[in-house]
């Protein structure tokens, strides 16, 4: 199962809005075929597994460990499970059962149907986590969220405004740093920052330093302040802007009408859980950062420090509810990640 999971990990970021799977076959406790669900609309774990199976005669006898339950509906692919029935495999191991409501179970019991002997519950904490976005989406009904932000060594994440270039950001942390941030977003589904975090830095919220599709742009824009000629405009991505006031979508611009005076991070959650994006990346600035914070509605935080001191400025946010904490150094920078306690 561990290998299962090292295989999984290949598809991160490419196989939204499907989870990330490996499977391994095993006969006479040696490996004959191994697989990962490398994109969504193509072949699922299972089947890449058994199609890199040389004696196929062998399938009969042999055990087929996967990450998730294997399918067992009609979606891009057949279900794996008709597939692992078909060929003859009489046992399966399974890391935890699917929480999508098209599976959550019926997978499992297809095969218990056709005689197969299935062991659940192997690695499974370790099964979930690698698929906590997923999971996140389809049993809490929201993405899964990460708070990222850096801070200079007093713990502001931007100097006074009236020392800042207009519209250039005041970078704290180092270029290693950067291309990672620029990696995870890779990773992720979507990305987010407030009005006045476009307006001071006019970012552009892509991957233009790693290999790999840009999440799509979330901006929060109340009144539509902002200018037209902003980067997160330009349409080389998906972006969906948060407005109270009422705007047709156009091209790759997405208009969303949300209530300023209410709850804002859970209208926020729930736009995007209808919208299918099961992450998100809360990029800043510091108000936006603390509202998911004060409403418990985060999963993890990424802080980087950096070797500035400002003295003054925009002070870095306050993170409660703090499960464990984990420390690294990236070329002086120093990385601290944070998982929350939030049910």
């Amino acid at each position: 199962m561990s290998r299962c999971l090292q295989l999984a990990k290949n598809g991160l970021g490419n196989t939204y809005p499907n989870p990330m799977v490996g499977s391994v076959i095993v006969c006479d406790d040696i490996i004959i075929g191994e697989g990962w669900h490398q994109k969504a609309g193509q072949p699922h774990a299972e089947v890449n597994a058994v199609n890199s199976v040389k004696k196929t005669e062998l399938l009969k006898k042999s055990t087929i460990y996967v990450s998730l339950e294997p399918c067992s509906h009609y979606g891009k692919t057949p279900p794996c499970s008709d597939l692992i029935i078909a060929k003859g495999i009489k046992k399966v191991i399974i890391g935890t059962v699917d929480p999508f409501a098209e599976v959550a179970g019926r997978g499992i019991k297809k095969l218990l149907d056709a005689g197969c002997e299935v062991l659940v519950g192997v690695l499974e904490k370790e099964c979930q986590n690698l698929n906590k976005r997923f999971f996140t989406f389809h049993q809490k009904k929201r993405p899964y969220v990460i708070l990222k932000w850096a801070e200079s060594l007093d713990g502001f994440i931007a100097p006074e405004t009236e020392s800042r270039n207009k519209k250039k950001p005041v970078w704290i942390t180092n270029k290693t740093s950067q291309q990672l941030v620029h990696k995870w977003r890779a990773e992720e589904q979507s990305i987010l920052v407030g009005t006045n975090t476009v307006k001071a830095d006019n970012p552009s919220l892509t991957t233009r330093d790693w290999a790999g599709d840009s999440p799509t742009r979330i901006i929060i824009d109340r009144n539509l302040s902002l200018s037209k000629e902003a980067t997160v405009f330009d349409q080389k991505a998906p972006t969906l802007i948060l407005t109270a006031l009422e705007v047709e979508n156009k091209n790759n611009l997405k208009f969303s009408k949300v209530d300023f005076n209410q709850n804002l991070p859970s209208q926020i959650c729930e736009i995007l859980y209808s919208e299918g994006l099961q992450s998100v990346i809360i990029e800043g600035g510091a108000q936006t950062l603390q509202s998911f914070i004060n409403e418990k509605l985060w999963d993890e935080a990424r802080v980087f420090k950096g070797n500035l001191i400002f003295n003054s400025g925009i002070k870095a946010p306050v993170l409660t509810a703090i499960q464990n904490s984990e420390s690294t150094t990236i070329n002086g920078d120093t990385l601290t990640l944070y998982s929350s306690i939030n049910d």
